[in-house]
């Protein structure tokens, strides 16, 4: 009797762990669909002298990112030896076959492409093709590894804050958005705005040439976007797995909706120059709601998500005049997207969060979580900054960051046409 309740305990474990893998396979299938969700939206929103430029990039990404993350990206995030700064063990993904779980290291993976993905949008139609190979070795490979292992190892110094805090940010508002999102920023700026963009330092709109392709990448991101934030849970056999996983899709589909009404009704409004009803905007919205309740999905109320969506739109339009007053290109408001909503998620989490929110839970306790979240988001812009600033600083002395202007203008569909041959 008792061996065989021992192997009814062992098959039950066996199945367990099978549940949580095939769980996070199918997950990070679904956000791996994000790729070609920015992709399209990419490819939509510039010039169509662009787009095999744009669609070449995204292949890339996937190429290089993948190696990147499997040779010594994952051991920087998550190898088992290591300090609060820095992982060092695990390097080629330790093999794959004991540790770590290629289940756990696929779903980490499309993170990491997802935050390289997110700079391209800012930095697009006039960058040159060697920025991004390099670029997605040092995002892919070391910069977004780094943030990961501060907030999401078990070792990690955001992960293990004074008094037993620990940073609140369930499936990446800051972790991946900001990091992308800042990144993004300080490439745009270094490289300088598109010729034409702005006259007497008014700016000039560059319409972008295919709306169906701009809202087929919407709706693969949305769809994308429950899956992200759905399975960062990481596991689906535990009880309230289910539970925790179904609220945080449906935080994410209601804070994505609010924030594209949101975004909409203040562009009808004429806030943000015109008053169309207007596509991308919307769009936009809708993704600074769901990435606003990254940090949150898990623990938010629906209502807190709603409120969360809200306040998205709103920062997402003032962030789009922000970065315009800066004198910063950024074609498809990627950083307005994923760093101003980021950045909201991430100081929401600890207001809104069922358990441990400003509103419903202890209020000492919430507080320095706010302390916490505010310190350790702060950090991370800090360091993707400087990092990016270095890289892309470099890129532009040796002359390979920006393409010639005659490039520019002709635009860089026919200076890769012998790719496609």
């Amino acid at each position: 009797m008792a061996a065989n309740l021992t192997i009814l305990a062992a098959d039950f474990a066996t199945l367990q762990k099978n549940a949580d893998q095939l769980f996070l396979l199918i997950m990070g299938c679904m956000v791996f669909l994000m790729q070609s969700g920015f992709a399209f939206l990419e490819a939509g929103s510039v010039r169509s002298k662009n787009t095999t430029n744009i669609l070449i990039k995204n292949m890339l990404d996937i190429f290089i990112t993948g190696l990147c993350y499997w040779m010594f990206g994952y051991a920087f995030a998550f190898g088992q030896v290591g300090n609060p700064f820095i992982g060092h063990s695990d390097f080629f993904a330790g093999s794959l076959r004991h540790s770590p779980d290629p289940a756990f290291w696929f779903f980490q993976f499309v993170f990491c492409a997802t935050a390289t993905t997110i700079v391209s949008g800012a930095m697009a139609e006039r960058t040159e093709f060697v920025c991004y190979l390099v670029y997605c070795v040092v995002i892919g490979g070391f910069m977004y590894p780094v943030v990961t292992h501060w907030a999401w190892s078990d070792v990690g110094w955001l992960a293990n804050g004074p008094g037993g805090i620990v940073y609140k940010d369930f499936a990446g508002s800051g972790v991946v958005h900001v990091v992308g999102g800042t990144t993004a920023l300080v490439g745009a700026k270094i490289l300088g705005p598109r010729i034409g963009r702005f006259k007497d330092g008014q700016p000039v709109q560059i319409p972008g040439h295919t709306v169906p392709l701009v809202a087929l990448g919407a709706f693969i991101l949305f769809f994308g976007f429950l899956a992200f934030n759905g399975g960062s849970q990481a596991s689906i056999s535990g009880a309230g797995d289910g539970q925790i996983v179904s609220i945080a899709m449906v935080n994410t589909l209601v804070s994505g909706a609010a924030g594209g009404l949101v975004a909409m009704m203040v562009k009808r409004s004429g806030l943000l120059g015109g008053v169309n009803w207007s596509l991308l905007t919307s769009i936009n919205g809708a993704l600074s709601g769901m990435v606003a309740i990254c940090a949150a999905a898990d623990s938010a109320y629906s209502w807190g998500a709603v409120v969360i969506g809200v306040v998205a739109g709103v920062v997402y339009c003032a962030w789009s005049k922000l970065v315009i007053k800066l004198g910063v290109d950024d074609p498809l408001d990627a950083v307005a997207v994923h760093l101003g909503a980021g950045l909201w998620g991430v100081l929401a989490a600890p207001i809104l969060a069922r358990d441990v929110g400003l509103i419903t839970a202890d209020k000492e306790y919430a507080l320095r979580l706010f302390g916490w979240n505010l310190l350790g988001v702060l950090v991370i812009m800090v360091w993707c900054a400087v990092v990016s600033a270095l890289m892309f600083g470099t890129l532009k002395c040796l002359g390979i960051l920006r393409v010639p202007p005659e490039i520019e203008l002709r635009g860089k569909l026919r200076f890769f046409v012998w790719i496609l041959s």
